[in-house]
């Protein structure tokens, strides 16, 4: 079953995910890759994600591949531009940065990478990004060269995923950004979750498991973990056991 598949049935059904957001540039070690792997591999992980806003180093490809010997969780490319590309992953969230109004990223980047994907087995899926306010300049702010979206302005953000959606893009996702002081708040999750019907991910400033449910209970089909795993690689433990719950509470009242 393709990954976009999987992720409307588990939405329809009402079971959430959860991925681990990995900077090839914060993994140079091949130990903090692996205690990582292992970690997921322990505790439920749907998805690992595999990108960031600026790579400096050449490692993208030896990141995905030591996953890829490692575990069958899917690994899904999290592209800061068309650079970041690698035929042996799984899937590419083809982000198009519809919070903001820079053109390269609202379509540039993806001509350059549309020629290349074609010729791969990666499952190209068409997501709309969205930038939300977090408090403080982001890496993905100054390098995209885009504002995000006021975080008290719920309506201009479900009208955004709105548009998304109506432009054919398969996913919604929410992000504050690589650490971020804040996480994107349950008003403007279940704001965006109510305009759209495509599944919604959610991610930045997501470093406790009280934020994790509340981003889950507001709407969030996904939820992203990165910068926080950085300081305490044990909060994975924390936050998958609650997404377990969940979707353990979901089967049980089937």
């Amino acid at each position: 079953m393709k990954i976009l598949e999987e992720l409307a049935k588990r939405q329809a059904e009402g079971k959430k995910s959860i991925a681990v957001l990995i900077d090839p540039d914060k993994v140079e070690e091949t130990s903090t890759l692996m205690s990582l792997i292992h970690l997921a591999n322990e505790n439920c992980v749907d998805f690992f994600f595999v990108g960031g806003s600026l790579i400096t180093t050449t490692n993208l490809s030896a990141v995905v591949s030591k996953i890829k010997k490692n575990t069958n969780i899917p690994v899904v490319l999290f592209p800061g531009s068309s650079l970041q590309l690698d035929a042996e992953a799984d899937a590419i969230l083809f982000l198009s940065l519809i919070s903001g109004r820079n053109p390269d990223l609202l379509i540039g980047q993806h001509v350059t990478a549309a020629p290349i994907l074609k010729n791969t087995k990666i499952e190209v899926m068409p997501t709309g990004y969205m930038l939300i306010n977090s408090g403080k300049i982001t890496s993905v702010a100054y390098i995209s060269n885009t504002t995000p979206l006021p975080d008290d302005k719920f309506s201009l953000a479900a009208c955004t995923a709105m548009a998304g959606e109506m432009l054919g893009l398969k996913l919604i996702y929410l992000d504050a950004g690589s650490g971020a002081e804040k996480e994107i708040s349950a008003k403007m999750i279940n704001a965006v979750r109510k305009a759209v019907q495509v599944p919604l991910i959610v991610g930045g400033g997501i470093n406790n498991p009280h934020k994790a449910i509340s981003a889950l209970e507001a709407g969030a089909d996904m939820i992203v973990i990165g910068n926080a795993l950085e300081k305490d690689p044990k909060l994975l433990i924390e936050i998958s056991d609650k997404v377990y719950d969940w979707n353990r509470g979901v089967e049980a009242r089937k």
